[in-house]
């Protein structure tokens, strides 16, 4: 009598079967970025109000925003190398962890110190995005991976487009403790869905946390992007920003010579130097410049007074919808990225993306009086801005070893958030001299916004010309294409380099 056949045992090791946890890779991931970027924008609808709400001044609330910047520009690097050392899904969902622990703060307290520090807390999440990406390499099979990746890195779109019309329409109909109430829920299933589904990484790097340059890049970073942050506030040639910069020089100074000459640094500033690395760096820096700027501008455009001859006088409700479109663009634009990047190379769509950013800006420039326009122009820059981010990544993933892609991604992510930075600074700077009085209260005027447009779409050309200077690896020189379907070995990124 023939003997039945044995049920698979998909429980032994306590995790989920392997054919599901594989389809549930990529959407858990996509979660988890998402989630981050709602996190980052949900507290803009407040900053009007959370003065008198939390019975502090404006410059103190202002730190909500500066201190998620800050910590997320230093803990990005940090925790990248820490993935590459101690497992990928260990540090993310410790990533996002500390995202929700920072939402349960800020949802428990009215205290401006309190807030800072959890939104302190909440700015780990940025490393959210470089470790997944690196994980979608350690995970899927070559022909999936290019389009994992661009969605991966169109998320930081759609949900900023989606955190403020939620968090505007949450704040309007309930207290705003709610909101953060929501967000803590949404992000304790992040933390299930990645300890759930998403396997340890079987790429480790070798050697020890670098402590030492943890420790020195993070007073490095805080020093130069504190004194550009707060540079309009505190006046740019006051002794406190002026004392900024000179520490960021000497400390960032003395932390690349102890990089050097550590045998298992933070940052492999030999690899970070050779061309396709570095001007990869430099090509994120700058379309972070150029990106940003739209969605500052944006936002403030809309909402002027009528009285100003261009502004709508939207709510920011109505400025968060107005967002919407933009990301459902970078959703729906991800796939054809990626196809671009198999056909011709991530280098090209990247020089591609920072082409589509700079029209966006020239149609701004002509007009941006009728809301349909704004719209326009908002989309197009959003487009190349998703060419240009899904690009990005995969150039970083094709020129590193495995290993070491989890902090090289976290590098570049940086060089983003430096560039956004350095755009913040610069849209602010151009506003601020370019004013008239609108009902007794001093309002940017329409060329003040049209020459902030001018210098976003400048710099998005410059972009241009550091992707195009990008050398093409030996897959493309072979076959004329590439998109991130190939992993390289170390040995091959030592060939190529």
């Amino acid at each position: 009598m023939a003997q039945p056949a044995p049920i698979p045992d998909t429980t032994s090791t306590g995790r989920v079967p392997d054919g599901l946890r594989k389809r549930m890779t990529v959407p858990v991931l996509a979660f988890g970025g998402i989630l981050m970027a709602v996190m980052q924008t949900v507290v803009v609808p407040l900053l009007p109000d959370l003065p008198r709400l939390t019975g502090s001044s404006a410059g103190a609330v202002s730190w909500m925003v500066t201190a998620t910047l800050l910590s997320g520009a230093v803990l990005t690097p940090v925790l990248g190398r820490a993935g590459d050392l101690y497992g990928k899904r260990r540090v993310l969902a410790g990533a996002l962890a500390l995202m929700t622990l920072g939402s349960v703060m800020c949802a428990l307290s009215s205290q401006i110190g309190i807030l800072i520090a959890a939104r302190a807390l909440q700015g780990a999440a940025a490393a959210v995005v470089p470790l997944s990406i690196s994980v979608l390499r350690d995970e899927l099979p070559p022909e999936r991976r290019g389009s994992a990746v661009a969605m991966m890195s169109s998320t930081v779109g759609i949900g900023a487009a989606l955190g403020l019309p939620l968090a505007a329409l949450v704040v309007q109909y309930a207290d705003w403790h709610t909101m953060f109430w929501l967000t803590s829920a949404l992000g304790a299933l992040g933390v299930a869905g990645v300890w759930w589904a998403i396997a340890d990484s079987p790429d480790r790097g070798s050697g020890r946390f670098d402590v030492v340059g943890a420790l020195g890049l993070a007073a490095g970073l805080i020093c130069l992007l504190l004194g550009v942050s707060q540079g309009g506030q505190w006046g740019w040639v006051s002794g406190r920003i002026v004392g900024l910069f000179v520490a960021a020089v000497i400390v960032l100074a003395l932390w690349w010579l102890q990089q050097l000459r550590s045998a298992h640094p933070l940052v492999d500033l030999r690899l970070a130097s050779r061309p396709r690395v570095g001007l990869s760096h430099v090509a994120a820096m700058l379309t972070g410049f150029a990106f940003y700027a739209n969605s500052l501008v944006t936002a403030q455009l809309v909402q002027a007074p009528e009285a100003t001859g261009y502004g709508l006088g939207l709510t920011v409700f109505e400025t968060g919808l107005c967002l919407l479109p933009a990301g459902l663009t970078m959703l729906l634009l991800s796939p054809v990225s990626a196809r671009i990047s198999a056909a011709r190379g991530p280098r090209i769509t990247l020089a591609l993306g920072a082409a589509v950013i700079a029209l966006g800006y020239v149609i701004r420039v002509v007009d941006s009086r009728d809301l349909w326009v704004i719209l326009v122009g908002a989309t197009v820059i959003s487009s190349g801005t998703t060419l240009a981010y899904s690009a990005l990544p995969t150039l970083i993933l094709r020129a590193v070893p495995a290993e070491q892609s989890a902090s090289a991604n976290g590098v570049n992510v940086l060089m983003r958030t430096i560039g956004q930075a350095a755009s913040s600074a610069a849209v602010a700077a151009v506003l601020v001299h370019h004013t008239s009085p609108v009902a007794g209260i001093p309002v940017p005027t329409l060329p003040g916004y049209q020459l902030a447009f001018t210098l976003a779409g400048v710099v998005a050309v410059a972009a241009i010309g550091a992707a195009l200077s990008i050398p093409g690896d030996r897959a493309e020189r072979r076959a004329g294409r590439g998109s991130g379907q190939v992993a390289p070995t170390r040995t091959q990124t030592m060939e190529d380099a």
